[in-house]
């Protein structure tokens, strides 16, 4: 029973403070009638105890509410089996199954995965990744939002191994697992292309950012393939917010010369050209990078270049582990297809053809 008024908690006719008094194994040593070393071999399975003297202990322990305090043990071992996971948003649709995949490798590990957002700010993953060490977790799986990761050399010559996801690591050698971004962002168009448009427009993320580079890069390679100019006013990288997003829009769709097919760089992207194409008259193709929730159930569905983030996490989590387990081989980078999915959208012909 709980005093409200002061904070304590009444256990077994005793009282004792409500928070930060945690039961020790010497409470719990008392209350079984058996030493410190006895409770010792039964929270840490050992054996030499008889059946009637662990059931005491075990009473013992579920009537105080003990748990073991891993610290020392962590402290004799140098490993806290716990590994860290920094994303970009934990908002972020495309991180939920990521995230997961992470979890679930490190949970078949025996560690407890620790998860953060930077924010897509280079100063707060920083922040976020050395508060991380310096509660000396075992690995980290980063999605860097930074270009820069020399602060991360110390952290990884002290052991922590260290993978990188979505994009690579900044200044440094080090593991990272990637998709295709720029192949996937070159079918996009190509499929454009492939559907009679000439003018095409792209909008991605902030030009600091790999993945923007990498699309922007693969846009401009289909449309070089195909022998058709690129207009400087057909490409915009900035923020995703969807204000930004509205603006680049609407300026391609209007003039004498609107695009007649958007590229959206990344699911949030997405999800504004959307928007704004159904606010329009007529009909715009789109096709954006990223698959996300509901695309499938427009009308017309949208056309996505998917990426499997559940197998970017899964793939990231195996090589963190393999360096944790002993894995001494030159940083590896992994590059991971990616999928078009045709659902209406970008199979849209253009309203009046132009000329190639």
């Amino acid at each position: 029973m709980t005093d409200p008024a002061r904070g304590t908690t009444q256990r077994n006719g005793t009282t004792s403070p409500r928070y930060g008094n945690r039961p020790t194994m010497k409470d719990v040593a008392a209350r079984a009638g058996v030493g410190l070393k006895t409770v010792s071999r039964v929270v840490n399975s050992e054996p030499g105890v008889t059946p009637d003297t662990e059931r005491r202990v075990q009473e013992a322990i579920t009537a105080l509410g003990f748990r073991r305090n891993d610290s020392a043990r962590i402290l004799r071992k140098g490993r806290t089996a716990s590994v860290g996971l920094v994303l970009e948003d934990l908002a972020d649709p495309f991180y939920g199954p990521l995230s997961r995949a992470v979890e679930e490798v490190a949970r078949d590990h025996g560690a407890l995965l620790i998860n953060g957002s930077s924010a897509e700010d280079p100063a707060r993953e920083q922040e976020l990744v050395l508060a991380l060490c310096a509660r000396r977790v075992d690995g980290l799986v980063v999605i860097p939002a930074g270009d820069d990761h020399r602060y991360l050399e110390p952290e990884i010559s002290a052991g922590v191994a260290t993978v990188f996801v979505d994009r690579p690591a900044g200044r440094i050698d080090c593991d990272a697992v990637l998709s295709d971004s720029f192949g996937g962002a070159r079918d996009a168009v190509a499929h454009l292309i492939a559907h009679g448009h000439r003018r095409i427009g792209f909008i991605g993320d902030q030009p600091r950012i790999h993945t923007a580079i990498e699309r922007l890069r693969g846009y401009r390679a289909a449309m070089s393939v195909a022998g058709l100019p690129v207009n400087e006013a057909w490409m915009s990288l900035g923020a995703t917010d969807p204000s930004r997003v509205l603006a680049a829009a609407e300026a391609m769709l209007s003039g004498p010369e609107p695009v007649t097919a958007l590229f959206a760089g990344n699911n949030r992207v997405t999800v504004t050209a959307v928007r704004v194409l159904a606010a329009r008259p007529g009909r715009t193709a789109l096709v954006g990078f990223d698959d996300f929730e509901l695309a499938d159930l427009l009308s017309p569905g949208v056309t996505v270049v998917a990426q499997d983030a559940a197998q970017l996490g899964r793939t990231a989590a195996n090589m963190l582990f393999r360096r944790l387990e002993g894995a001494n081989e030159e940083p590896r980078q992994v590059v991971l297809p990616t999928r078009l999915i045709a659902r209406g959208s970008g199979e849209i012909p253009p309203a009046h053809r132009v000329a190639s």
